[in-house]
C-alpha cells in the first residue's frame, strides 16, 4: 500500500504498474518519514546539520558550498513555481551535460514536487520526442548551448509547451537564471510523500518505445544509505569524480546523490575523457572515481607515464563488467583499490558489489545488505552453484515501469530479472557471464563473450575488444571478435592466427574467435559502455 501523496498532478501514481506485477519490496532497516523530499535532505538538511561551509560541487571554474547550493536551488524552485507554473507531480525534463547547474535544476525541480526526467546532450529531437510523449512532459529546462534539438522537439509536440534555458557555464545569464536572481533563498519545499515518484529514469540502449523506470523519493536516499555507506564508506573528506552522465541513474547516484548525502564533494566534468579525469583527480585530489573499464585502461597507461593517482581511495568500475586483466593491471600498476559491481536503471543503482578488502578479478561480488540475489533457470528455479543462469534480485528497491507491458518480463515471482547471465560460486560470490542476450550459442556450446574478451585482453597486441555472436550456417553462431590494436601492433593474417591460438591456450579451445576484425575504435555510449548491438547490426 502506498503512503500519502503531495502531488496535485496524479499522472505518475496513476501510471504505476498494478501491485500484482511489482517485485517484492523489503525496506528492512531503510525507514524514512512518511513525508519526505529527497532534494531537501541533500541540501537544506545538510546545512542544518552543520555542513553549510563545506564544498558541495565543483565545476566550470567554481566551487559551491552546501549553503550556496541550498540558496541557489531554493531560488530556482521559486522561479519554477512562480514564473513557470510548475505544479507538484508535473514532469520536468532537464537537458544538459554534467555540470553544477544541471544538479541545481534537478534539486530545485524535486523540491518543487516535480517528477524529473534527466536527459543526455547527445539525444536529438526525435529521441527527445519519444521521452516527452511517454512521460507527457510539459516543461523542460535546458542548457542554452543545447536548445536547438529541444526547441525542435517542442515545435511539433502535443505536450511540451515551455522550454526554459539555463546557463550551464556558471555565468547565470539565461532565462531561468534571471527569473531566479531576486527570489528568496528560503523555499518551503513541497510536502511530498516518501512513496511519491521523484524521478523517471529512461533506460539506455532501448529501441522502439522507450521504457521509463519510476523511482520514489525514498529510493534516492536508499541507494546512498545502502551502496555508498556500506561499500564506499563515504566520509566528508571524499571528493567524487567520474564520467557517467548525470542523465543515467548510475551517474546521478555516483556524482550527485552519494556525495551530497554524506557532506562530501563532487567535481563535475562536461567532457570526461581519461586525460581530463586524470587532470581533475590530480588537481582536486579526488578520492573516489566512477568510470568505465576502457577508461581505466587508458589511466593505467597514463600512470606509467607519470600521472599521479595516489589520492584515489577507491576506483569504481562503471558501465559494464570489469575484465579480470584490467583489474590485475590496475592493481599492479597503481596499487589503488578497484571494485566492480552491477546495477540497473530499473533498480536505480548497484545491488551486487565487491567490498574493499575482498575484491578479486573476474568477480562482481555479493549482494548489498538488504538485498537478495540468486541464479535461476527459465522456470525461476535456482540452479546449482557453478552453473550459468539468469540473475534474479530483490530488495528495498525494484522495477516499476511507467505504463508498460514489459513490466511482467522484468518482474517475475517477486524477483527482478535483470537480463544478465551469472554464475554463483560455492563461496556465494557472483560472477558475470554475459548479458543474457549476448550468450553465444555455437554448435551446442554456450559461450560467454566477456570470457573471450578477457582472454584477448591478456595479449599485449590488444588495446580493446568486443565479442559477439555472428550467424553461421553450420554452427548456428560463431564467436566474432572486434579488436582495437595497441600501439605498434600490425593488423595482418599472422596476428589473427596468433590471437586465435592465444585464446585457445587461455580458455577452452571451442571458445576461440573464428572471426577477428580489426577496428580503429569500438562504438560506445556516453558512459563508456560498448554498444555490441551496433556491431551485431554490421554482421
Amino acid at each position: 500500500m502506498l503512503g500519502p501523496t503531495g502531488h496535485s498532478d496524479s499522472f505518475a501514481r496513476d501510471n504505476l504498474p498494478p501491485f500484482s506485477l511489482w517485485p517484492d519490496i523489503d525496506l528492512g532497516t531503510f525507514n524514512y518519514p512518511e513525508w519526505l523530499n529527497a532534494a531537501v535532505e541533500l541540501t537544506d538538511r545538510m546545512v542544518e546539520r552543520g555542513f553549510g561551509d563545506r564544498i558541495a560541487l565543483i565545476g566550470n571554474g567554481r566551487k559551491r558550498t552546501y549553503k550556496e547550493l541550498t540558496d541557489w536551488t531554493n531560488r530556482l524552485a521559486h522561479a519554477l513555481v512562480e514564473n513557470f507554473g510548475l505544479e507538484p507531480g508535473n514532469r520536468v525534463l532537464i537537458r544538459s551535460a554534467n555540470n553544477p547547474a544541471m544538479v541545481a535544476c534537478w534539486l530545485a525541480a524535486t523540491k518543487a514536487g516535480a517528477v524529473v526526467v534527466n536527459t543526455m546532450p547527445m539525444l536529438r529531437a526525435g529521441e527527445l520526442a519519444k521521452i516527452v510523449d511517454k512521460a507527457e512532459i510539459t516543461l523542460a529546462l535546458c542548457d542554452t548551448r543545447l536548445l536547438d534539438d529541444l526547441q525542435a522537439c517542442a515545435k511539433d509536440s502535443h505536450f511540451l509547451r515551455t522550454v526554459v534555458g539555463f546557463d550551464g557555464t556558471a555565468n547565470h545569464d539565461a532565462e531561468l537564471d534571471r527569473a531566479a536572481l531576486d527570489k528568496p533563498v528560503k523555499f518551503d519545499a513541497v510536502k511530498t510523500g516518501r512513496d511519491d515518484v521523484a524521478l523517471l529514469g529512461f533506460t539506455s540502449g532501448s529501441t522502439g518505445v522507450p521504457k521509463a523506470t519510476m523511482h520514489f523519493h525514498r529510493d534516492i536516499l536508499i541507494i546512498a544509505d545502502a551502496y555508498a555507506r556500506e561499500v564506499l564508506e563515504v566520509t566528508t573528506d571524499d571528493v567524487f569524480v567520474g564520467s557517467p552522465p548525470l542523465a543515467f541513474t548510475f551517474g546521478l547516484g555516483g556524482l550527485a546523490v552519494f556525495p551530497l548525502r554524506f557532506g562530501a564533494s563532487a567535481v563535475l566534468i562536461e567532457n570526461a575523457t581519461p586525460p581530463n579525469l586524470i587532470e581533475i583527480i590530480q588537481k582536486y585530489q579526488a578520492t573516489i572515481c566512477f568510470t568505465a573499464p576502457t577508461a581505466y585502461r587508458a589511466m593505467i597507461a597514463a600512470h606509467g607515464e607519470g600521472a599521479d593517482l595516489s589520492s584515489l581511495r577507491v576506483a569504481v568500475s562503471a558501465g559494464e563488467t570489469l575484465p579480470g586483466p584490467v583489474f590485475e593491471d590496475w592493481m599492479r600498476t597503481t596499487g589503488r583499490p578497484i571494485i566492480d559491481g552491477i546495477g540497473s536503471t530499473e533498480m536505480l543503482h548497484i545491488f551486487i558489489s565487491n567490498r574493499l578488502g575482498e575484491q578479486k578479478p573476474g568477480c562482481t561480488g555479493r549482494p548489498l545488505s538488504g538485498y537478495q540475489a540468486r541464479v535461476v533457470d527459465e522456470h525461476m528455479r535456482e540452479v546449482p552453484r557453478g552453473t550459468i543462469g539468469q540473475l534474479a534480485v530483490r530488495g528495498p528497491v525494484g522495477c516499476r515501469y511507467l505504463d508498460d507491458i514489459r513490466q511482467k518480463d522484468y518482474a517475475r515471482d517477486g524477483w527482478n530479472l535483470t537480463g544478465d547471465s551469472f554464475i554463483q560460486s560455492e563461496d556465494g560470490f557472483f560472477h558475470f557471464a554475459a548479458r543474457s542476450d549476448d550468450i553465444i550459442l555455437s554448435a551446442g556450446y554456450n559461450i560467454a563473450g566477456p570470457e573471450v574478451e578477457a582472454a584477448l585482453l591478456l595479449h599485449p597486441a590488444v588495446q580493446e575488444c568486443a565479442v559477439i555472436g555472428a550467424p553461421d550456417h553450420a554452427r548456428g553462431e560463431i564467436v566474432k571478435a572486434y579488436v582495437v590494436l595497441a600501439a605498434g601492433a600490425t593488423a595482418d593474417p599472422d596476428l589473427v592466427k596468433h590471437l586465435q591460438d592465444h585464446v585457445k591456450a587461455m580458455i577452452a579451445p571451442y571458445k576461440y574467435p573464428r572471426s577477428i576484425v580489426f577496428a580503429e575504435e569500438l562504438p560506445k555510449t556516453e558512459s563508456g559502455k560498448i554498444q555490441r548491438f551496433r556491431l551485431k547490426n554490421q554482421t
